[in-house]
C-alpha cells in the first residue's frame, strides 16, 4: 500500500493513523509514527524552506516507511544535545521514536525517511 498526502500535519497524521489502525498496529507504535511524521514535516517547512513538502508512506506486512521530500539540497544531521537550546532536537527525536531513519539526496532537494517495524 502506498499513500500520497498533502503536507497538512493534521490530515497526514490522520491518514497514517487510519492505515496503521486498520493494519492492527499497537497504539504506542502509531503514536511514535505520527510524532516522527510531524517532526519531518516541520523540519521541511522550517529548515528546508519548503512550503509544500511531498509526504508519502508505504506499509508492507511488518514495516512502515514514511518519506518527506523537500526542495533543499542541504542534508540534515543530528546535532549535539544542548540542554539550553530551544530547538535542534528533532532528528534525535525521530531517531528515538523509529527503528531506522535516513536521507536520500535527489536531483532537486532530498527525501528524509524513517521506518518502523510492527510489534506483531
Amino acid at each position: 500500500m502506498c499513500t500520497l498526502n498533502a503536507p497538512s500535519i493534521t490530515l497526514t497524521r490522520q491518514a497514517l493513523r487510519d492505515v496503521l489502525t486498520r493494519a492492527d498496529w499497537d497504539t504506542e507504535t502509531i503514536f511514535n509514527a505520527e510524532l516522527a511524521l510531524g517532526e519531518l514535516i516541520v523540519n521541511a517547512w522550517r529548515h528546508a524552506h519548503t512550503a509544500s513538502p511531498v509526504v508519502y508512506f508505504s506499509l508492507d506486512v511488518r514495516t512502515l516507511r514514511v518519506c518527506v521530500a523537500d526542495e533543499s539540497p542541504t542534508l540534515p544531521h543530528e546535532k549535539a544535545l544542548d540542554l539550553s537550546a530551544e530547538s535542534g532536537r528533532g532528528l534525535q527525536l525521530v531517531a528515538g521514536l523509529t527503528h531506522r531513519w535516513g536521507v536520500d539526496p535527489q536531483k532537486r532537494g532530498k527525501t528524509v525517511w524513517y521506518e518502523l517495524d510492527s510489534a506483531a
